[in-house]
């Protein structure tokens, strides 16, 4: 069964590219506004987008924002839709406190701005939006919208501190604290923790094709990272960073490379202080109490 929605998008007015397009909840019109509107840099029209499957990769830039919103609004998980080629389809776009435009625009919109006593503020120069200018999910604490794209999946209970990032087509799958980076293709499980300046290897820029995945109930710490999955109920050591080719030491001195324990639970991942080395043993489940229910309690 396809989807259908009603939106509204901006195209530049001189060259109708499509700038971006925003498609509301509930029962509220697709109607926008703003300055570079107003000045006749770009217009606003309604749009209504089919997609026949969610299999198949987007056909244009008004059907790749409805596939950003659908797993922004939580109708589709990371990974769950084809976005495929979105960059080839997407323009990039100056988002700035007067409305989006294209980066030679911004000149032109300045003017218009300041002709009205305006000032203007340039926010980002890139293909993705904020989410947050788009789409709000329920019960969730975002402290810096810059830091999450449109297209970042943010379950109940997530919170993103100032440092955290969520990518497009990346995010969380229950309560969640973000203070590291979540990279696209990444999903996390609830209930687990993403140290500050930590980091998940996506599978943009060099990051391969593997999908990065992340159990219910882990620890990543401060400025540690992973390169492959984690199963339920694993810990890795501040500054620690595990990747496929990592080569890890198992308590019986046997030695393998971390994509051969991708996936596996109740594992904590540490270096040894003496050695260097680093080793795997097994998790001790009371170190680490969890999230904080209260802090996460986002209503």
């Amino acid at each position: 069964m396809g989807i259908t929605a009603t939106g509204h998008t901006y195209l530049d007015s001189e060259s109708g590219a499509t700038i971006d397009a925003w498609f509301p909840g509930g029962e509220f019109e697709p109607a926008r506004s703003c300055l570079a509107e107003q000045a006749g840099i770009i217009r606003g029209e309604t749009v209504t987008v089919t997609i026949d499957a969610v299999s198949e990769p987007a056909e244009s830039a008004a059907d790749a924002y409805l596939r950003l919103h659908l797993i922004s609004r939580r109708a589709c998980k990371p990974n769950e839709i084809n976005l495929e080629g979105v960059f080839g389809l997407l323009s990039n776009v100056a988002w700035t406190s007067a409305g989006p435009v294209i980066p030679a625009k911004v000149d032109a919109l300045r003017a218009a701005a300041a002709a009205r006593g305006h000032d203007l503020h340039v926010t980002s120069v890139d293909k993705f939006p904020r989410m947050a200018d788009y789409v709000i999910p329920d019960a969730v604490r975002i402290a810096d919208a810059d830091r999450v794209r449109l297209g970042a999946h943010l379950a109940e209970g997530t919170t993103v501190m100032h440092e955290g990032f969520v990518n497009f087509n990346a995010g969380t799958l229950g309560p969640s604290m973000v203070e590291g980076r979540i990279s696209a293709g990444v999903v996390v499980g609830a209930n687990s923790d993403l140290g500050g300046s930590a980091s998940i290897m996506g599978t943009l820029s060099g990051g391969g094709t593997e999908v990065i995945r992340v159990g219910e109930n882990c620890l990543i710490g401060a400025n540690a990272g992973i390169g492959i999955s984690l199963g339920d109920r694993c810990t890795v050591e501040a500054g620690l960073y595990v990747t496929g080719g990592t080569k890890v030491t198992l308590p019986d001195g046997t030695v393998r490379r971390g994509r051969e324990l991708s996936g596996s639970s109740d594992l904590l991942y540490r270096r040894n202080s003496q050695t260097g080395a680093v080793e795997v043993v097994p998790s001790d489940g009371s170190r680490w109490v969890g999230l904080n229910t209260e802090l996460h309690a986002n209503q």
